[in-house]
């Protein structure tokens, strides 16, 4: 083989360290984005604040005659170069100390400084009193009522595996199933798995071991007084229109049951004070907050996107350690100071792409969606990411960076950015209509239909078509079940 040099030309797309960073920081969420600044700023000393604390210098700047007097007289030498002022008190510090000597020996802590330090550890170690604290499961809670229970050593050992069947809402899940296993293994009759049942039942919380909602709210109303109001209404509302109660409508259970409104509302009032869940209160959950990032409001008939300042942190270059930089010095000090301005600047533009490209995201879905923000949902256009893309002149990828997991603050709500995205349906009149605009339609006209004739998938469709909107009876179905709606069947009074 003979080996030979020539020249190439070519076009080719390299993925720099900046855009890494850049494509990186743009589909992070507001709290990633934070904690990215956070990691930056402490691993890059040319990366500061610009609301930051100013240099302690500053804070003790004179800016009158007479504190500048001030000053003077409290700067000048206290006398002693041993001691050390420390609030009204001065303590003198020993020349030679023990290794293990506690700073606590040398002053009295509760009269050092100005008190502020000390406050601020009270109000964390109050917080940290009032907020973490451990707590027992479900699970353990209801073992220790049962060791002091009445329960024969059979009993306990039943109930010991019914404890272990209850899930961490505080329900017994697939009680058919586990009757018959509890029979086959144990021998164990259903007289006595229930009366070891109702025994467990009496437990704290109140409604555990439940098999199923309807028995968990029995539970919680059959322990309160009897001259409770609407009391016995709602036992009568649980066990008759379990399914129709969860349509929170009074006239409608008014017409199932035969009762007068007057009958029904308190019963309602008292339903909704009890626990559906009862195990809920043992787990262990931290609560989970969503701010959002962009803020959307009507300013003179104009809707107005801005970005939330709290996600958007000023940040510089520290002067002092860039005055230091010399271009000419190559030491080991100096190349971590031009690396490190290198990586700033690198973070800077990044941060300021991803705040430019949300913003303008925002707009931009603002724009299509002016109608939403007008009407409401049903007003919602059809739009996909190549929309945005196209109007902004990016790819669809970035439109999709931009709107992961980021949220927009409008006058109607908290949205996700993805929201505002929907598949097209065509219309009969040759337009199209959004996904979201004819889950609101279907919602509307169930929410209106008569409870004792509810709406099929197929008089939805039909009904749909009237109003110029060209849907299957399948694609009703399917955006029913995307609303959580039930099927007619299902949402029928029984009689």
């Amino acid at each position: 083989m003979k080996s030979t040099l020539g020249l190439r030309f070519g076009q080719s797309l390299t993925m720099t360290p900046a855009l890494q960073q850049a494509i990186r920081l743009l589909q992070l969420s507001s709290l990633d984005l934070q904690q990215e600044i956070e990691q930056a700023l402490e691993s890059n000393i040319l990366l500061e604040r610009e609301d930051g604390a100013e240099p302690l210098e500053a804070e003790v700047t004179a800016t009158s005659s007479e504190t500048a007097g001030e000053s003077e007289a409290a700067a000048e030498p206290a006398g002693d170069p041993k001691s050390l002022e420390l609030g009204s008190e001065n303590a003198e510090i020993p020349a030679e100390m023990p290794v293990d000597a506690d700073w606590g020996d040398v002053y009295d802590e509760s009269s050092a400084g100005s008190g502020k330090s000390s406050g601020d550890d009270d109000e964390l170690r109050d917080f940290l009193e009032a907020n973490l604290h451990s707590s027992k499961s479900l699970h353990e809670h209801l073992i220790e009522q049962a060791r002091t229970a009445p329960f024969t050593t059979r009993e306990a050992e039943l109930a010991e595996h019914l404890i272990d069947s209850i899930n961490e809402d505080g329900y017994l899940d697939d009680w058919p199933e586990l009757a018959a296993r509890l029979q086959a293994d144990f021998g164990a009759t259903p007289e006595e798995l229930e009366t070891v049942l109702q025994k467990i039942q009496d437990f704290e919380p109140t409604g555990v071991a439940a098999r199923d909602l309807g028995e968990c709210l029995r539970l919680q109303l059959e322990l309160m007084p009897a001259r409770t109001p609407g009391i016995n209404t709602a036992l009568k509302l649980i066990g008759e229109q379990l399914n129709l109660l969860a349509r929170r409508d009074p006239a409608a259970l008014a017409r199932a049951t035969g009762l007068p409104l007057a009958e029904i509302e308190p019963a309602l009032a008292l339903i909704k004070t009890l626990q559906p869940h009862p195990g809920r209160p043992f787990q262990a959950h931290e609560p989970d907050y969503v701010t959002p990032d962009v803020f959307v409001s009507k300013k003179n008939g104009r809707w107005i996107v801005s970005l939330n300042p709290e996600h958007t942190p000023r940040l510089r270059l520290n002067n002092q350690y860039q005055s230091m930089i010399r271009r000419a010095d190559s030491s080991r000090d100096q190349v971590v100071l031009k690396q490190h301005l290198q990586e700033a600047r690198y973070f800077l533009n990044s941060l300021e792409a991803r705040n430019e490209t949300l913003l303008r995201v925002a707009q931009s879905i603002v724009e299509e969606q002016r109608a939403f923000l007008d009407y409401g949902p049903e007003a919602m256009r059809p739009m996909v990411l190549r929309d945005i893309a196209e109007q902004l002149g990016i790819h669809e990828s970035t439109v999709s960076r931009a709107t992961a997991n980021k949220y927009m603050l409008t006058p109607r709500g908290l949205y996700e950015l993805k929201f505002f995205f929907s598949s097209h349906v065509q219309t009969t009149g040759g337009g199209v209509a959004s996904a979201t605009a004819i889950q609101a339609m279907i919602k509307r006209m169930i929410s209106a239909e008569d409870t004792s004739r509810p709406l099929s998938d197929a008089t939805l469709s039909d009904l749909l078509l009237k109003e110029g909107i060209q849907v299957a009876r399948r694609t009703v179905a399917k955006y029913r079940e995307g609303l959580g709606i039930p099927p007619s069947h299902e949402r029928k009074p029984p009689v």
